[in-house]
């Protein structure tokens, strides 16, 4: 995770989404998912809220260390975005982005509701399509969604998944 790589294209976020795309998802991969974000976040001193969900279930929550209630409702806004639109929150801001304007000025959805910013993503399972969210917040968004995308790279990496 680097603050001064440019920003990932519309087709790379895309390809992230196809490329982590997961045979299953079940509640022990959520918290083997969820202990492997806490892992990079402990290692990098990241001052974040981690949130996993199923459906309207919470599978896994974790905050650290600097960390305030200002990032679950971050977590909630950005994961509804991921729910609304099925891909990432940032994918999501980033189309907006590209056509000349912003989420908030465009989408017609209430911003203290949604926000189209990095660190949500969706789980999505073969022939299930997305059934869930994995959401950081706490750092800038892009390095909330790249810390997402890490760990899923990660974690579809495992043996027996």
């Amino acid at each position: 995770m680097t603050t001064t790589s440019p920003s990932p294209t519309i087709a790379e976020l895309i390809a992230q989404e196809r490329r982590l795309t997961l045979p299953r998802f079940s509640y022990d991969d959520a918290f083997a998912l969820g202990s492997l974000l806490v892992e990079l976040a402990r290692e990098r001193h990241a001052p974040v809220a981690i949130d996993i969900r199923r459906g309207a279930q919470q599978l896994f929550h974790a905050a650290l260390p600097g960390s305030s209630a200002d990032n679950d409702a971050w977590i909630d806004r950005k994961r509804k975005v991921v729910e609304r639109y099925g891909e990432s929150s940032y994918l999501v801001g980033t189309r907006f982005r590209a056509k000349g304007t912003t989420f908030e000025e465009s989408s017609r959805l209430d911003p203290d509701t949604y926000a189209a910013h990095g660190g949500s993503f969706p789980i999505a399972v073969e022939g299930a399509g997305v059934i869930g969210t994995v959401t950081v917040s706490g750092l800038p968004q892009a390095e909330d969604h790249a810390m997402v995308v890490e760990a899923l790279e990660h974690f579809t990496a495992t043996p027996g998944l």
